[in-house]
């Protein structure tokens, strides 16, 4: 695999190395050792799903605050998303800022993202399947959430915001800074 650090320390961007031929392809999408050695010394202890139907969905963006904080391994199954990770770590030099790339089947890349960023991800097309590890149980007594649109953060979503389709509780999260 190869391991690509990002700008903001914490995240990693994983590319596994593809084995393909005329009947399909083979790669490893997780080897906890090599994980341990390369990315962070993580146990992941559960595995989410979300499938999205259409385009524009936009999830986001999500956090476990405190002792409920989770680390996400994440990757596309099935589909194209934006994924995007901000720095929401107290005292960080990079308080605010944002990693983001472009998670799909056929590129098979992977994000690390630690505990102390929120996450959130856009549908860049349909019928689009996302997977992810958490090295921490959900807690819906600890989940938390800041708008999308953020004008501190400013995310360049590659949705035109006339696409974006947003569940009822993301359209009244509130900004990072208020």
């Amino acid at each position: 695999m190869n391991y690509i650090k990002t700008d903001i320390e914490g995240p990693v961007i994983i590319e596994p190395k593809v084995f393909g031929d005329e009947r399909g392809y083979f790669f490893e999408s997780f080897r906890s050792d090599e994980f341990r050695r390369e990315v962070a010394d993580v146990e992941f202890v559960q595995d989410n799903e979300s499938w999205s139907a259409r385009r524009g969905v936009l999830r986001g963006l999500h956090f476990q605050k405190g002792e409920a904080a989770q680390a996400k391994l994440v990757r596309v199954v099935k589909g194209r998303v934006q994924d995007v990770a901000v720095d929401i770590r107290e005292g960080s030099p990079t308080f605010g800022k944002y990693v983001s790339v472009e998670l799909s089947a056929d590129n098979h890349r992977m994000i690390f993202i630690p505990r102390g960023f929120a996450h959130g991800f856009a549908v860049l097309e349909d019928d689009t399947i996302f997977q992810y590890k958490c090295d921490n149980y959900y807690n819906p007594a600890s989940e938390g959430s800041f708008r999308w649109n953020d004008p501190d953060i400013d995310v360049k979503w590659m949705l035109d915001e006339s696409e974006v389709i947003l569940s009822a509780k993301d359209r009244v999260a509130p900004f990072l800074n208020s």
